[in-house]
Formats: C-alpha cells, sequence, structure tokens
C-alpha cells in the first residue's frame, strides 16, 4: 500500500469539517498516513491556538483530539540534521521541514492544504498530491 504525508492543515480540515473534508477523505483512501512525530505536538498547539482565540470551546476541543486520535497515522522518525539543513536552505520552520524531509525520506508524495508549504516542497522536488475541489 502507498504511503502519503499528511501536514497539520489536512488533519484540522478533516477534524474540523472544513469543506474540503470529503475531498480529502477520498485522496487518502486505501493508503497509509504517515507523518513525522511532530504532527502530534502541531494538532495540540493548533487547538490550544484555537482556545485562545475564543474559536472552539474547551469541550469541542477535548472531542476535537478523540477524533484526531482515531485517525490512523503511523508516525515515523526524521533526522534532525537533515531537517535542520533543509529549514535552513528554504528559510522555513522545523515544522514544515519535518514534513518535507519525511516526504523526501519515504519517498511519499505530501498532502497539504498550505501553500506555502507546498511551494517549499515542489522546491526541493518533493512529491506533493494536488488538492482541487
Amino acid at each position: 500500500m502507498a504511503n502519503i504525508v499528511v501536514d497539520a492543515s489536512v488533519l484540522i480540515a478533516i477534524i474540523t469539517n472544513e469543506p474540503k473534508k470529503e475531498r480529502l477523505i477520498a485522496l487518502t483512501r486505501n493508503v497509509d498516513l504517515i507523518a513525522p512525530h511532530s504532527i502530534h505536538w502541531e494538532i495540540g498547539n493548533a487547538f490550544s491556538a484555537m482556545l485562545k482565540r475564543n474559536r472552539i470551546s474547551v469541550i469541542d476541543a477535548v472531542k476535537a483530539m478523540r477524533v484526531y486520535q482515531r485517525i490512523p497515522i503511523r508516525m515515523v522518525d526524521v533526522e534532525l540534521e537533515e531537517t535542520i539543513k533543509l529549514a535552513d536552505k528554504l528559510n522555513i520552520y522545523a515544522y514544515d521541514a519535518y514534513l518535507i524531509r519525511c516526504a523526501i525520506k519515504y519517498k511519499s508524495p505530501l498532502l497539504s492544504l498550505d501553500t506555502s508549504l507546498i511551494n517549499s516542497a515542489k522546491s526541493v522536488k518533493a512529491q506533493i498530491v494536488e488538492v482541487t475541489s
């Protein structure tokens, strides 16, 4: 079975029932989802930011964490040194570099709704899954 690297934007869109949810689910059907371990903390950080901005209640955030935990994602390792080199080369944060390194290392396309991340990944010839409506 093929792998797809998923980022936080995709997972949040699915968890919060955003308009692209059905398309994202269709794109990930019959594949293994993989992500660097950092994705776990990115999801927590995203929902804590929503709490801080009063965009979600703590009850809904806890429900969202339960939904997230049911998504079958295989957490994989990426090398910190390679990631830091990539972050420097692309002038991006480590969280984005972890995802790009994951796609390169595991020869798997990256699925993201983050245009900046997609452009950075394309610039180093990482595979991308295009999301169209």
